[in-house]
């Protein structure tokens, strides 16, 4: 077992609440220059969850699940910033208002842009939320660190779901992460540059499709581990040869250039003391026994 300072972390009650389907209200473009009008970020949506396919939906940067904000009205200011930073990945969401009180969902991560954390409730759940019912998320991850790994830096990430992802001692002493996919670092988008990971995600491109067959990003499931390869995101996202991250995928495909599935980062180092190892259970979804697992896709 991975020996962490979790026992340290603190522990927050966050309060949220469903956030409203957002969108421009007019045309959008893709990367091929048509416009579009589709379904997009925010809502609770009913028939897309944690384990279903990131591809081949109606829409453009769809969120699984529910997403929750804060305070709709002022996305980057408190309180919704506290609760951006402080939900981990893996956190326990409970509803505490309305007919759906007292169940239970999980945060698959947070949303940059649409500034969202992502729960994943089951669909007879989410049928009776309103979208002025109140939820409590209980965050805490933020400051997880791997004692004997002081170089692989930890954001977003619940110590429960950690200890659920299969993470081995590998050959050399190097840590062994599941992922589904290998994400080339020229793929990597909308989001580089940001001055660091506690919030947001960045996106895998998918305006290549020589490419996006070549690694099966096509394949690539909500909720998905993924492995972006030559990527540095200890302070910050930036390219850095050799270095590797390892995120969890928060959001569908996108039609818009520079954009594509979203990635929360969970972990990341600038040296390759993570390995990533190829497992198409990979997902939330499967460790967790969450929305759709990978039994029911087969």
């Amino acid at each position: 077992m991975l020996k962490t300072n979790e026992q340290k972390l603190v522990e927050f009650l966050l309060q949220c609440h469903p956030g409203q389907p957002k969108t421009r209200g007019t045309w959008e473009v893709d990367h091929l220059g048509t416009p579009f009008l589709l379904p997009a970020i925010g809502g609770i949506t009913l028939n897309v969850q944690a384990g279903d396919p990131a591809f081949g939906w109606a829409g453009d940067h769809i969120e699984p699940g529910v997403s929750c904000t804060a305070d709709t009205m002022k996305p980057f200011e408190h309180p919704n910033v506290g609760l951006q930073i402080f939900s981990c990945a893996g956190n326990t969401a409970t509803v505490v208002t309305g007919e759906a009180k007292g169940a239970e969902g999980r945060v698959l991560g947070h949303h940059g842009g649409s500034e969202h954390v992502i729960v994943d409730f089951s669909r007879d759940i989410k049928e009776k939320l309103l979208y002025s019912d109140t939820i409590i998320i209980r965050g805490k991850g933020q400051g997880l660190r791997l004692v004997d790994y002081p170089a692989i830096a930890l954001f977003n990430l619940d110590p429960t779901l950690l200890h659920a992802m299969k993470i081995r001692l590998g050959e050399g002493g190097v840590l062994e992460v599941p992922v589904t996919t290998l994400v080339p670092a020229v793929c990597m988008g909308s989001g580089i540059g940001s001055a660091h990971v506690a919030k947001g995600d960045y996106d895998i491109m998918t305006s290549d499709a020589d490419t996006v067959k070549e690694y099966g990003i096509d394949k690539i499931r909500l909720g998905d581990f993924v492995a972006l390869l030559d990527h540095d995101n200890r302070y910050g996202r930036a390219y850095r040869k050799g270095a590797i991250s390892i995120g969890i995928v928060i959001h569908s495909d996108c039609l818009e250039a520079g954009h594509g599935p979203g990635v929360t980062t969970l972990l990341t180092c600038a040296s390759p003391l993570i390995r990533p190892v190829l497992d198409p259970a990979a997902n939330i979804a499967d460790l967790l026994g969450i929305g759709t697992t990978l039994k029911c896709c087969q």
